[in-house]
């Protein structure tokens, strides 16, 4: 049995915020996730660092607060970030008169926005729409949520905090009225602890229902199905948006190598069960031809979908996904439910959650007495590895394997990862070819692991033959095991180069590898 102030549940990008903004105040917390970092919502979205643009008309309050942490996060993890800007275009397709409306709402919500000469948007992204009649300029840029959450975790682990992944949360702790600590078991180990706390902090997003239901609770999450698709080319370096009222389809955020349009908004009713569509798909590569003529054409790469968190008040009519506000709920359970000890942080987006963290924790301490201030939004997060200074930068991989002369060491050519990198990961602890994708984005390129990810396994496999590992795993498992995620991602778009694409890494890893039929042990 361990003993803390405060036990996390959920390691995305809020559960992690809180764990820095606690640990930070010297209370002592620990963080439980059943999966890797940021395998839930926060790894599976857009990777949109919001300027506030999308909400200013239908959701003003999440305008308001994402402009702000857009500045603060630029601040604070400057290497998770690419300030690429954004643009919000009128498309012949969007109501021409709606532009003077959405620049006197970034006025009134604090969004700093400038109307851009057409020649100018056209010369900074020759490839968009010559019809655009209208551009706008905000401070949009793209984001990577995995290397934020390694980020936030370290910071987190340098003020003490605990952080332990892969370990399923069984049950939660009640004594009374009370709830006084969680049952979780290490899914490698298979040893089951209890942890005993003063809080429990349910951080688990669109989990946050399931979470609550533990401790007697209902807390109403409405499940919204977000479906990307990622394509082979950055056929653009800005945000682009098109400027309307939210919809599905309507933004496309270069990202590293890649661009992605999305998303939809589906109400689902299981975060863990939600199929992707064909015709999704097809709407998506539509309305993006709106925005980039040819668009389809290009080649898709892969479509995931990850689950917004909406918090549906369960004093309120039910709304359609779109017309759930995008602002987060902090939910003091005592006040709410005569549940003492348990809280709930919902809603929200991957831009606010720092503020999501500093509002929870601020609750916490001032119930603990704790009278240490948030310093997170002042407080510059470490840089794993050796990430550049500053912004990331489309070639800053590039740069750095040419400064060190590593062309000859490259593991994964589309992402331009070096063996020494890989060995770097799996030093650290990293045992899971998936982890070691989130880590360093290996099998997130246009071969989609094809060429690298048996690489990375011997790698995997050298590197356990020479050091004992708490939790070692099969070198043959973990490459099936990565081949068939790649597999669901792959599917729905199995067409044209990519089908050829997948037809060859099929004569790879079964024709020639044969990796069906490789031994477990």
């Amino acid at each position: 049995m361990t003993n803390y102030d405060i036990a996390i549940i959920g390691g995305g990008a809020t559960g992690l915020g809180c764990a820095f903004d606690l640990a930070l105040r010297g209370l002592r917390c620990v963080l439980v996730e059943k999966g890797d970092l940021a395998s839930g919502t926060t790894g599976r979205y857009h990777g949109l660092l919001h300027s506030g643009g999308r909400y200013v008309t239908k959701d003003p309050q999440s305008a308001t607060e994402c402009a702000r942490e857009n500045t603060i996060l630029r601040r604070i993890m400057p290497h998770c970030l690419e300030a690429t800007g954004g643009f919000f275009v009128i498309t012949p397709w969007d109501d021409p008169l709606y532009g003077d409306q959405f620049v006197a709402n970034c006025h009134k919500t604090g969004v700093p926005v400038q109307e851009l000469a057409l020649a100018t948007m056209l010369r900074r992204e020759p490839l968009l729409n010559p019809r655009i009649t209208r551009a706008f300029e905000v401070l949009d840029g793209s984001a990577d949520s995995f290397l934020a959450s390694q980020s936030l975790a370290l910071a987190a682990k340098a003020c003490g905090a605990q952080i332990l992944t892969y370990h399923h949360l069984d049950a939660l702790v009640r004594d009374g009225d009370r709830v006084v600590g969680a049952l979780v078991t290490d899914l490698r180990s298979g040893t089951q602890q209890r942890i005993t706390c003063a809080y429990v902090l349910n951080a688990s997003g669109a989990w946050a229902g399931q979470v609550a239901a533990m401790a007697g609770v209902k807390l109403s999450v409405v499940p919204g199905k977000g479906t990307m698709v990622a394509m082979n080319q950055r056929m653009v370096n800005t945000v682009i948006n098109r400027c309307k009222l939210p919809a599905d389809g309507d933004i496309i955020v270069p990202i590293h190598s890649v661009a992605v349009i999305g998303t939809t908004d589906v109400q689902v009713t299981d975060p863990d069960n939600y199929p992707i569509e064909a015709h999704e798909i097809a709407f998506m590569l539509a309305e993006g031809e709106k925005l980039i003529p040819g668009f389809s054409h290009y080649r898709a790469l892969r479509a995931w979908a990850g689950v917004r968190p909406l918090y549906q008040d369960r004093d309120t009519p039910s709304a359609a996904e779109r017309d759930i506000s995008r602002t987060f709920k902090l939910l003091d359970h005592a006040a709410r439910d005569g549940v003492e000890g348990f809280i709930s942080i919902v809603g929200g987006k991957w831009t606010t959650c720092r503020l999501m963290a500093e509002a929870a924790a601020n609750l916490i301490a001032q119930r603990m007495g704790n009278t240490q201030p948030c310093r997170t939004a002042s407080e510059i997060l470490p840089r794993p590895g050796a990430e550049g200074h500053g912004f990331y930068y489309l070639g800053q991989h590039l740069a750095a394997v040419e400064a060190q002369q590593a062309a000859g060491d490259l593991i994964c050519e589309c992402e331009l990862v070096t063996r020494e990198r890989v060995e770097a990961a799996l030093a650290d602890g990293i045992t899971t070819l998936d982890d070691i994708r989130r880590t360093l984005r290996v099998g997130m390129g246009p071969c989609q692991g094809g060429w690298c990810i048996y690489r990375t396994a011997a790698l995997l496999h050298e590197y356990q033959a020479q050091h004992a590992t708490s939790h070692p795993i099969n070198p043959n498992q973990a490459l099936r095991d990565f081949l068939q995620a790649r597999w669901k991602g792959l599917r729905p778009v199995l067409w044209g180069d990519q089908l050829r694409q997948a037809r060859l890494d099929e004569q790879i890893y079964v024709g020639l590898l044969g990796v069906d039929r490789l031994p477990d042990v």
